[in-house]
C-alpha cells in the first residue's frame, strides 16, 4: 500500500450557524492547516498515488482567501470541511483540519 500526505495552509473566514449562542456565529478568520492522506495499492503511470499539485489545485484554489460560507454549501465546521475535502480528492481516505493550535477535527473513511 502506498500512502502520501499533503499539508497545505489556507487563510479564510467563516461564520457558523449554531443552535446556541456563540462568538463563532460572527464572521471571523483562521489560518487553517489541512492535512490530506491518500492511498493506493498501485501507482499511476507517473509513479504516483496522486500528484501533490493536483491536491493543491482542487482545495487551496477554491478555499484560500475566501469567505467559506460563500463557497461551501454547508455549515463550515472543521468536521464538515474535513469530509468535504476528503470527497474532492481521488484516493483520499483521511483529512485533518486544524483551525487553531488546539482545535483539530478529522474525517476518515471507514474501510
Amino acid at each position: 500500500m502506498y500512502i502520501v500526505r499533503k499539508k497545505m495552509e489556507i487563510s479564510a473566514s467563516h461564520s457558523l450557524k449554531l443552535s446556541y449562542s456563540s462568538k463563532c456565529e460572527n464572521l471571523h478568520g483562521h489560518n487553517w492547516n489541512i492535512y490530506i492522506w491518500c492511498k493506493s495499492e498501485e501507482l499511476n503511470e507517473d509513479g504516483m498515488v496522486i500528484d501533490f499539485s493536483h491536491i493543491k489545485e482542487k482545495i487551496q484554489s477554491k478555499l484560500d482567501h475566501k469567505n467559506l460560507n460563500d463557497v461551501l454549501p454547508f455549515n463550515t465546521t472543521a468536521e464538515n470541511m474535513a469530509k468535504w475535502i476528503c470527497d474532492q480528492i481521488p484516493h483520499c481516505f483521511k483529512v485533518m483540519v486544524q483551525e487553531s493550535e488546539n482545535n483539530i477535527a478529522w474525517y476518515e473513511k471507514s474501510e
